[in-house]
């Protein structure tokens, strides 16, 4: 039994990122920033399992989390060896990615998505001591993440991409604890809009008046990025109605379920597909490289959902199916018989045998 507009928020925030990198549309990267979505969500899931399990929830986390990386490393690392990456005792990354792991010439655009897991699992790791520290002090918390990340940008400093995507995403983490405890919703509906308009506005017009390479994609505009999707994110989760246990549609259970596989499956997918396009002189840009490209890519993630999805089912300790959701088909019921009435003596015959 699961939240329905919590699941329906991750679904289409995965189905968000797979377009994106399919097509590289910018203008997705505005309508849904998806990965402080996804940053929020898991963190007011983290909350939550704190609540519970206390400190064990961080070994919990990353049981759900490590076991599909390491089935992606499998054949990652071993491929990338073969193919000309030198040994290096940071290969160990891919184990446990504290620091982005090496990679080889295609291993780094295929295996790019990687960063998101590196950044989820600092999160978790850190979580113990941040949810204390925002619930004594939750305005300050929030506030921290939104003036570094605006510190490192008006300042322009080199800082290492973790602590970066930190201040990028750490806000929208802290948005998840304040959703877990109640507090967007205890906020005045007025209040709440005013904040996120200000917020919008903000992060508007920093990604208008400094656009990057790619125009108005926001992962280019770290500063524009983490204003408006603080914006998104208020909206989406302080309007959200009130958690009940409903039990999901079965594509919903589907993509929330296999979330992280296809994560971290489509992307090589995408690249071995517009690689093999390029090789045979199939058009990759435009409508009709777009449009040939996800009917391939589509099927090829479901079949990677297929063969490796059963990990996170392993993962968080359920039976391991190739695809989840479908309910288990009941025994059937014999007719009911009328009742029949036995001797008290007969009765107790039966028991002795």
């Amino acid at each position: 039994m699961r939240n329905r507009y919590l699941d329906l928020l991750r679904a289409v925030a995965i189905v968000r990122v797979v377009l994106y990198h399919s097509t590289g549309w910018a203008a997705l990267t505005v309508a849904l920033p998806a990965m402080s979505v996804m940053f929020a969500l898991a963190g007011s899931l983290m909350a939550a399992s704190i609540d519970r399990s206390g400190p064990l929830a961080v070994e919990r986390r990353l049981r759900r989390l490590l076991p599909s990386l390491w089935a992606m490393t499998v054949i990652a690392v071993p491929a990338m060896l073969l193919s000309g990456l030198a040994w290096d005792w940071r290969v160990l990354y891919w184990g446990f990615p504290l620091q982005d792991p090496p990679a080889n010439g295609w291993g780094s655009m295929a295996l790019a998505a990687t960063w998101y897991l590196r950044d989820f699992l600092w999160f978790v790791l850190l979580s113990p001591l941040a949810l204390p520290a925002f619930r004594r002090f939750p305005k300050t918390s929030v506030a921290i993440p939104y003036a570094a990340l605006t510190a490192i940008t008006l300042g322009d400093l080199a800082v290492h991409p973790i602590v970066r995507d930190m201040a990028l995403y750490g806000g929208a983490w802290l948005l998840g604890f304040a959703h877990h405890d109640g507090m967007l919703r205890r906020v005045n509906r007025r209040a709440l809009v005013a904040a996120a308009g200000s917020l919008a506005v903000g992060g508007a017009a920093w990604i208008v008046t400094h656009p990057g390479p790619r125009g108005y994609d926001l992962n280019d505009i770290p500063l524009g990025n983490a204003l408006w999707s603080a914006a998104f994110v208020l909206v989406a989760l302080g309007f959200a109605p009130v958690a009940t246990a409903a039990r999901s549609g079965r594509l919903l259970t589907i993509l929330n379920a296999r979330a992280l596989t296809i994560y971290l499956w489509h992307v090589p997918i995408i690249v071995a597909v517009t690689k093999l396009g390029e090789a045979h002189g199939l058009p990759t840009r435009g409508w009709d490289g777009i449009s040939w490209r996800l009917v391939v890519i589509v099927p090829l993630v479901t079949v990677a959902v297929l063969l490796a999805g059963w990990v996170e089912d392993v993962a968080a300790d359920r039976p391991p199916r190739l695809l989840p959701g479908r309910r288990p088909r009941s025994a059937p019921v014999s007719p009911a018989l009328p009742p029949v009435a036995v001797p008290v003596a007969a009765e107790a015959g039966g028991a002795r045998r």
